[in-house]
């Protein structure tokens, strides 16, 4: 069942369909009067109910969903209407967001800049205006966070394209591209089409907002600010929008000046992460992107970034390694993808930190989450040869299930026999990603 308040109200729909047939009907019209609709009521409404679904943190103010709600029955309508009214009358200013550390797939860490509710609230209602006039513009090679597509569709297209022969590939990595776009060039970038002024000046506050961070003892500090002039932070609700827009140029100037036929090439691109994947000429498309990238400002990072002959040579991109794979039951070579070991073992870690002795929630919540995290993560590897990822993550979550239920319950021996595998995914209701297990015989 859907839920009700996400449900687009017509009127939204209609305006956001119309601006999109506006800008793809006419691709020099610059859009004069949008502001005026951020604030309207049933764009704040529904910019509400988007950010609440998305969940997430409080911000530095420390304002929950909760503390909104619990203000009674028309709660949430006098918090919007505070919102409107500060937008309406041009006094509304971001606060800072609160910075937080999350781990990066390939080890390290990843700043997350997390904005207030009220400031994800009002970028919400911004981009409910804004992105259909620039998804108008968007190269079709370019798959991240955009309506009606997703990774799993970069993820086919990639393997689509090596099955037509195009196995040279530039395994791309770009250095912090979120952190290091230019704030001029991507404004020039946005006023291409929007010339409204009100408009302008909110994206720009966005990007000019200061991190709040704690330093080694754990004093508050802000950083970045007015002074600033790079990056768009991760976490913002506009930054996808933005970071796609700035990356389109490089897409563009590809397709614009026939690279693709230069080259015998193809680009796939999902935010920050882009294959180029070529018959013949992977160096030469290579070279022409490094310059590109240089005078947009940005960086590969060229450590990361490789040649690849994917008949030979395997290469991840959105958590699959496309390249030589063995059939499990022929023993024969063939050209496929898989979810990548980075992903499983990313995937183990989160089972394992999930199943720590510190966890003392009842049994039914911690399977049910844990079952929610497995489900989640099916979800998205469910495509090509799933088999032994499937049976990797299978075999780890027995033994962390088996391991924390017999130090919950004070077992002596390792558990096999009070904690079998057909108990725990039968009777105890973990989820199996091989799917339920065959009763013996059946």
């Amino acid at each position: 069942m859907i839920d009700a308040s996400l449900e687009m109200p017509d009127k939204v729909r209609d305006l956001q369909i119309k601006l999109y047939r506006k800008a793809k009907n006419e691709p020099e019209f610059r859009f004069y009067q949008l502001y005026d609709k951020v604030y309207r009521e049933d764009v704040l409404r529904r910019a509400y109910h988007l950010a609440k679904a998305n969940d997430g943190g409080p911000g530095v103010d420390g304002e929950t969903f909760e503390d909104i709600e619990s203000r009674g029955p028309h709660g949430v309508m006098e918090w919007l209407k505070e919102l409107g009214k500060e937008l309406h009358d041009k006094t509304y200013k971001p606060q800072p967001v609160r910075r937080k550390m999350i781990q990066k797939q390939g080890g390290g860490e990843r700043a997350l800049g997390i904005p207030t509710i009220r400031d994800r609230v009002a970028q919400t209602a911004a981009k409910l205006i804004i992105e259909p006039i620039f998804e108008a513009d968007l190269e079709p090679s370019a798959y991240g966070y955009r309506p009606k597509r997703s990774g799993q569709d970069a993820v086919q297209k990639v393997d689509e394209l090596l099955h037509q022969g195009y196995t040279d590939i530039v395994d791309a990595d770009l250095s912090k591209y979120f952190d290091t776009i230019p704030h001029s060039e991507l404004m020039q970038c946005v006023a291409r089409r929007i010339v409204d002024k009100h408009m302008l000046h909110l994206i720009k506050m966005w990007l000019k907002v200061p991190v709040e961070e704690k330093d080694e003892t754990g004093k508050k500090r802000l950083t970045g600010g007015k002074d600033n002039d790079r990056g768009t932070p991760q976490g913002g609700v506009v930054s996808p929008l933005l970071a796609n827009l700035y990356m389109n140029r490089m897409l563009k100037g590809w397709r614009k000046t026939g690279r693709a036929e230069q080259f015998r090439a193809r680009i796939v691109n999902y935010a920050d992460d882009f294959v180029i994947l070529s018959r013949g000429k992977a160096a030469e498309a290579l070279g022409w992107t490094r310059g590109v990238l240089e005078r947009l400002g940005l960086t590969l990072n060229e450590k990361k970034t490789s040649l690849r002959n994917a008949r030979r040579e395997r290469f991840d991109f959105l958590g699959y390694t496309f390249g030589p794979h063995f059939s499990g039951r022929t023993g024969r070579e063939y050209l496929g993808y898989s979810p990548s070991k980075k992903s499983v073992n990313k995937m183990k870690r989160n089972v394992g930190e999930h199943l720590r002795p510190s966890n003392v929630a009842p049994w039914e919540e911690v399977r049910d989450r844990l079952n929610q995290k497995l489900r989640g993560w099916k979800a998205y590897f469910d495509l090509g040869s799933t088999a032994r990822a499937y049976e990797v993550l299978d075999e780890h979550v027995e033994e962390r299930v088996r391991h924390f239920l017999r130090r919950r319950h004070k077992v002596q021996s390792q558990g096999t026999h009070q904690f079998s595998m057909k108990r725990i995914y039968g009777e105890l209701g973990v989820f199996r990603l091989r799917g339920p297990l065959r009763e013996a015989g059946s």
